[in-house]
């Protein structure tokens, strides 16, 4: 059984191997877009901790901490 029916340029040859890395290039340049877009929208909107002083911690003496001061 002579196989008659290749093309190299086919969906099947060349042309689909082109397609499919172009195509996963594309993803994976807007996926590397969108989460650059993502980090520069989220470094604009730092987080901030109001009302610190009325944080209560729990399950803990202060005898279990190291407290460093500064030296002057």
């Amino acid at each position: 059984m002579e196989n008659t029916n290749r093309c190299v340029f086919g969906l099947d040859g060349i042309a689909g191997f082109l397609i499919a890395v172009v195509l996963l290039l594309a993803i994976l340049v807007g996926l590397s877009i969108w989460g650059v877009k993502t980090q520069q929208n989220v470094m604009q909107k730092p987080y901030s901790l109001e009302k610190a002083n009325e944080i209560k911690q729990f399950g803990s003496t202060r005898e279990q901490h190291i407290i460093i001061k500064d030296i002057k």
